[in-house]
């Protein structure tokens, strides 16, 4: 087996063999197997150990352990505690997911803070079959079914290739103790029922289940590497801007594909939706229709898609008194000049009539039932309509902003003044208002 894993990151992980590295170890079979190999091979390792506090003295047994082992390989050892029952209870999470938060969390920062360039994992290939096996009874993707990653950004599973009776096999031979966790024997958990009660059965079917699956996991990564191809092409043609606020996607892109479900799926899966058929719908919906996730919204407007992250934030009215000359706001500075005359027209400067406006101004969102009077237009007009008229979509329209003076509307930012603070032939003070 070391022959075997020299060879492996020779060929695949070759980064390994200049790298700092810190091993992540539980005091388990796997991952002491893990770290007799690196060291074995040379490799520049630390340890790392967390100890959850969940088994009582078996906890604290397991944290012994991994300080032997390093004193007896010579290696630097760095031990976290956590109140792992607390810190779920708080957070309202599963101990599983606590503890897998509080461990992950813990070795990024301890791998900043003192320059480790890699995490390893003793992840193994019964690891990613179970995590297959997860995936697939839950209902998944492609992407969950293509199994863990050997490397995802400074984690490195080295040993994703090798089974866990190659791993027993070679504790055995090399007479390497470890501690047994009385919880992997409990059927209380998913993982634990597939690997017991399942897991065993196809095995039975198929005495090489393992090699079967990895030929099965090249497939399905050779397949992933085609569809990421496809949806790229697609964006390229289907993107019609992007920006901060908002990514625009043309429906007729979408809706020229043999099957536009399967690649709503792959645009879109990653900001949370999870009822593809609404989102298929959307297609054919009337301009307005909406559907939202936990983080996201999509929105149909005419000939387009709209995605746009979810804004709980609600923005507060800005007081303007007369003495100020500029202010700051949520979509740019506003400046405040006396001006002799006119000049130009532009949708971001407005001249008013100085001596009409009552302070203080009042900048704000516009508001259902908000009306004004457009300059050049004869009468009044509800803003709904007048935005409505304008063609924005509803993204745009949630940021519009109107500058008030007493309740009444004296500029729809950006784009049209009102007719009551116009400039006339009887102004004695002009006041020039920017947007920059």
């Amino acid at each position: 087996m070391l022959k075997n894993l020299q060879n492996h990151i020779n060929k695949n992980l070759a980064f390994l063999n200049e790298s700092k590295i810190l091993i992540a170890i539980s005091g388990g079979i796997d991952s002491v197997v893990l770290t007799h190999l690196c060291h074995q091979l040379k490799l520049n390792i630390a340890l790392a150990h967390c100890n959850f506090h969940l088994r009582g003295e078996e906890s604290n047994g397991d944290e012994e352990s991994v300080k032997q082992l390093a004193e007896q390989l010579g290696l630097e050892v760095f031990v976290q505690n956590f109140d792992t029952e607390n810190y779920a209870k708080t957070n309202k999470q599963s101990i599983q997911i606590a503890a897998r938060e509080l461990r992950y969390n813990w070795f990024e920062d301890l791998a900043n803070q003192l320059e480790f360039d890699y995490i390893l994992t003793a992840h193994h290939a019964d690891d990613n079959l179970e995590t297959f096996l997860i995936n697939f009874t839950r209902g998944t993707g492609l992407e969950g079914l293509t199994g863990i990653p050997e490397v995802n950004t400074i984690f490195v599973r080295p040993l994703l290739p090798f089974s866990s009776e190659a791993i027993e096999h070679y504790a055995k031979v090399n007479t390497i103790a470890w501690r047994d966790d009385r919880s992997n024997a409990s059927t209380k958990y998913v993982r634990n029922k597939l690997r017991h009660n399942l897991i065993p059965i196809l095995k039975e079917i198929n005495p090489s289940l393992l090699q079967s699956f990895q030929t099965t996991l090249s497939n399905l990564n050779d397949t992933t590497d085609l569809v990421k191809d496809s949806v790229d092409n697609l964006l390229s043609k289907a993107i019609v801007s992007q920006d901060d606020d908002k990514t625009v996607f043309k429906i007729s892109e979408f809706k020229s594909l043999r099957n536009p479900k399967a690649y709503l799926f792959e645009v879109f899966k990653d900001y949370g939706f999870t009822e593809w058929n609404d989102v298929l719908n959307l297609l054919d919906a009337e301009s307005g229709k909406q559907l939202f996730s936990a983080t996201y919204r999509l929105i149909k407007n005419r000939e387009h898609l709209l995605l746009s992250e979810i804004n709980n934030e609600t923005e507060e009215n800005i007081l303007i008194s007369k003495e100020e000359k500029q202010i700051e706001s949520p979509f740019g500075l506003l400046f405040f000049d006396e001006a002799d005359a006119i000049f130009g027209k532009r949708t971001e400067v407005i001249y008013v009539d100085a001596d009409t406006l009552e302070y203080p101004l009042i900048l704000r969102k516009w508001e259902d039932g908000d009306f004004f009077h457009p300059l050049g237009m004869s009468g009044k007009k509800k803003i709904s309509k007048y935005l409505k008229d304008e063609k924005l979509s509803l993204l745009d329209k949630e940021q519009v902003w109107v500058l008030c003076s007493n309740n009444a509307i004296v500029w729809v930012v950006n784009r049209r003044a009102d007719n009551r603070f116009k400039v006339t032939e009887n102004t004695k003070n002009i006041l020039k208002i920017t947007l920059q």
